[in-house]
């Protein structure tokens, strides 16, 4: 086993998952492909363009933003890393828009005429969706801030100026 985990680097397991979503995936492109070849081709490079020319920069920009105007001052007490505190949530709101943004954007048109639901509510709950992502995101985060300070405090370490060590 060892010997084996010196050769790929993980375990078994992961080659295992890994051969099993590529064998998932090439059966999925052969059934596309079989159906609609010439949409399906066109949908694969619209996507990397899409990706590559437009949504990457965006992402990269607002990341870059995002580290510029949150960057935190030095203190005595270690900070732990905030940004994937801000990047899971905004990932996460950002797939259900791009996953469900003809609903969310009320441009599906024959949705309501097939399901009898009304197209009203969507814009509504992926808000709220996100709300609650970006909440929980900040709980964790002040949970995993509440338990660093006390873990340095505990070490002996001062609160910056300023604050009382209850604080």
């Amino acid at each position: 086993m060892a010997r084996f985990v010196r050769w790929y680097g993980s375990s078994p397991l992961h080659l295992l998952v890994l051969i099993t979503s590529f064998a998932i995936t090439g059966y999925a492109m052969v059934r596309l492909f079989a159906v609609r070849p010439l949409e399906v081709a066109i949908w694969f490079v619209g996507a990397a363009v899409l990706h590559d020319l437009i949504l990457l920069p965006l992402y990269s920009l607002a990341d870059l933003s995002a580290h510029t105007v949150l960057r935190h001052r030095a203190t005595r007490v270690p900070q732990p890393p905030w940004i994937n505190y801000l990047r899971v949530p905004a990932f996460l709101s950002g797939v259900l828009l791009l996953v469900w943004f003809p609903l969310i954007l009320a441009l599906a048109i024959p949705y309501p005429g097939a399901t009898g639901l009304s197209m009203d509510v969507y814009l509504g709950r992926w808000l709220a969706i996100t709300a609650v992502l970006f909440a929980a995101s900040a709980v964790a985060f002040a949970d995993k801030l509440r338990r660093v300070r006390r873990a340095a405090l505990a070490d002996g370490e001062r609160p910056a100026p300023g604050r009382d060590a209850a604080s």
